[in-house]
């Protein structure tokens, strides 16, 4: 039972987001043509974040008590549906809207899918189950981005957008009729509303330290992903394959090594794996303003998706030994709540610095508030004692 509830669910998010990374080339280029430059390109991005930032926690929490399968399953529906509306945006205002709605469905599939996943990994295996939900999540978004360069190329942009809408129709079939409902194993946590989770673990030094590496990590999102096509664009005149074969080396190198640090991370100390990630991706960061090819950017694409790989499995490890305390829906809808949180502020950030200094600044200034903000948190779960949330009776 187990194994088929989660091959289901891997199979699932894997089509769920090889939709969404069909569109990652495109929505850029597609928010340029309706007369977004760099802010307004943030917040088209940042109204995603503000919404799934929102409604993840309180999703997490409700899907402790309500069980995860119809959370899934409305999200992988609003997926299917922004897909049909996105050709039809004729401004940026219904782009940001657009992009609002698909962070509320957002909130119900990434958080919901980390605790089913959460709930089924042994003790001591934390970080193998995550690098499994991991794999599924970055081949999707990682092959995705050259099948959306190809439908662009040959068919226009809508192309991509219709795409993203069946397959999040096929994913929606098979959590329907091929997943289980499961049974939660966290029954006898005492449990929290959001509010008092939230205060719990922002005060201990251990789970802040985890979010905030969270959050800082995601900060570079906006600029390696949504700002990268205007880069290739501007600098290299890149086609929309070029521009999909950077991000899809970047993201299925992540996918690849996820088993082997997912493995590391459960056998070694996880804090010094998370410093390694982090001083790699910082330095990524600060070192594409001076890329003066293609294959230059490439190579430093590939050696951040090595950068992120140790950082992905690790954190999402600390958060399953965490979310046996605080429940699993709940502590992963705080993490993914950091983590939208780390994408609203870069892209703020990212797109702020653009319109003010220019491409190559905001890359450079995103890196070093990275490394500091990750040294902070490395600090913080080192630093850190163990904990027990109380038992019900």
């Amino acid at each position: 039972m187990q194994g088929h509830l989660l091959g289901t669910l891997l199979l699932s998010v894997f089509i769920a987001l090889l939709g969404i990374g069909i569109i990652v080339p495109v929505m850029p280029v597609f928010a340029a043509s309706l007369g977004a430059g760099g802010l307004a390109l943030g917040l088209i991005i940042a109204a995603f974040s503000i919404t799934r930032g929102i409604f993840q926690p309180i999703v997490g929490n409700l899907s402790d008590r309500w069980g995860r399968k119809m959370f899934l399953v409305c999200g992988l529906l609003v997926y299917a549906l922004v897909g049909l509306a996105m050709p039809e945006a004729t401004s940026v205002i219904n782009l940001i809207v657009i992009r609002a709605f698909h962070g509320v469905g957002s909130a119900m599939i990434v958080p919901v899918a980390m605790a089913c996943v959460s709930d089924m990994a042994p003790v001591g295996q934390e970080g193998r189950y995550m690098g499994m939900l991991n794999i599924a999540i970055f081949t999707g978004i990682g092959s995705g981005p050259l099948l959306g360069g190809f439908f662009t190329d040959l068919w226009g942009m809508a192309a991509a957008f219709y795409a993203m809408a069946g397959l999040s129709c096929l994913a929606l079939l098979l959590v329907v009729f091929q997943m289980p409902v499961m049974e939660r194993k966290d029954r006898g946590i005492r449990r929290m509303g959001i509010i008092e989770a939230l205060r719990s673990m922002l005060t201990r030094r251990r789970t802040g330290g985890i979010l905030l590496a969270r959050m800082a990590t995601m900060i570079i999102m906006v600029p390696t992903m949504a700002f990268l096509p205007l880069l290739m664009h501007q600098w290299f005149q890149s086609s929309g394959m070029e521009i999909g074969l950077v991000i899809a080396c970047r993201t299925l190198v992540n996918a690849l090594l996820q088993t082997p640090f997912g493995r590391m991370a459960d056998r070694r100390d996880k804090s010094g794996l998370l410093l390694i990630g982090c001083l790699i991706i910082s330095a990524v960061m600060c070192l594409v303003p001076l890329a003066n090819s293609f294959w230059f950017l490439l190579g430093l694409f590939i050696l951040l998706g090595m950068g992120e790989a140790m950082i992905w499995p690790t954190l999402g490890a600390y958060a399953t030994e965490e979310g046996r305390q605080y429940g699993q829906g709940t502590m992963m809808g705080v993490f993914s709540l950091a983590m939208s949180v780390g994408v609203f502020c870069g892209s703020l950030g990212a797109g702020f610095t653009m319109d003010l200094l220019g491409l190559h600044w905001s890359f450079f200034i995103i890196g070093i508030l990275v490394l500091g903000l990750t040294m902070i948190a490395v600090g913080l779960i080192r630093g850190s004692s163990a904990f027990v949330v109380p038992v019900a009776d």
